[in-house]
């Protein structure tokens, strides 16, 4: 994969399956994390797409040869109270390491910035540490930590913000 060969749009038909799956096999795998978390990741992110408001909701997908290999998600419908929130952020394991990530990460961060959103926030847990080196890069910073069972088993929840 060359970076000639990738390209970001936005909704595409599948992109919710594919986006569920590929958190799905990568969570198994790596964490554990079984039905609970998939069906959590699809049914949050239909719901995230059916109620879709471009003003302040941005999502974006990363294509190569048409196969989706990442994507990222601001949801902004809270953005005046409690910042908007980045989520779905994820990158198939074949395209890790190939700058797919970054870009998704900065589009959305460009998005934010452009909307006048004065804060990001995410969750996410320790031990994702090539995905927090890029939140980190982009500037979010650690917030908070906490014992917390979101994702369908306890792991230490961490929440990175980034002041625009």
């Amino acid at each position: 994969m060359t970076m000639n060969d990738l390209k970001l749009s936005g909704y595409i038909p599948g992109a919710i399956g594919r986006i569920a799956e590929l958190h799905a096999r990568y969570y198994y795998q790596h964490w554990g994390f079984h039905l609970f978390f998939e069906s959590k990741v699809a049914t949050e992110l239909s719901e995230f797409l059916r109620r879709f408001n471009e003003e302040h909701d941005g999502f974006w997908v990363a294509n190569v040869e048409e196969k989706i290999v990442g994507s990222i998600a601001i949801d902004g419908v809270n953005h005046d109270s409690q910042g908007a929130h980045l989520r779905w952020f994820i990158v198939a394991p074949q395209s890790q390491g190939h700058g797919v990530g970054k870009m998704l990460l900065e589009e959305a961060v460009e998005f934010c910035r452009k909307k006048k959103f004065g804060r990001v926030y995410l969750w996410t847990f320790t031990g994702l540490d090539p995905a927090r080196h890029l939140y980190e890069e982009c500037g979010f910073k650690l917030c908070e930590e906490r014992e917390g069972n979101q994702w369908g088993r306890t792991v230490t929840e961490q929440r990175f913000e980034l002041i625009l």
